[in-house]
């Protein structure tokens, strides 16, 4: 079992910053590739970036990419760096951990998930 709690939401302005942080306890953390999702309301949830289990590769929707970063220590903590915020990146942004591969991007593939922290860009 691996339990995962977000961080680092909240309220900016369009331009700004942020980053969010994932911290995971229970299983061994370093032997999963990581995920983070976003949901807006009324839609599914999609993918936004990956990073796998040694943090060598890293994928990303093509709505983020440029934008965003992922990256894990080698410890228990995922981040996802985001600049120029956006008023469409408003959405909870979820992580998740599995361990199959991130290729498909789909939230069926993820073992594990956060509770969720609320991002919101006005402009």
């Amino acid at each position: 079992q691996v339990q995962l709690v977000e961080s680092g939401g909240g309220l900016v302005q369009t331009g700004d910053s942020l980053r969010l942080s994932c911290v995971a306890s229970g299983r061994t953390f370093s032997s999963y590739n990581m995920a983070w999702f976003r949901q807006h309301p009324g839609k599914e949830r999609e993918f936004v970036a990956g990073i796998n289990w040694w943090g060598g590769s890293r994928i990303y929707a093509g709505s983020v990419e440029g934008r965003f970063t992922a990256s894990r220590n080698g410890e228990n903590t995922m981040y996802l760096r985001m600049n120029n915020l956006k008023p469409e990146d408003t959405a909870v942004y979820y992580c998740a951990a599995t361990s199959r591969s991130l290729a498909s991007k789909e939230p069926g593939n993820m073992d594990y998930w956060g509770q969720g922290t609320q991002v919101t860009v006005s402009s």
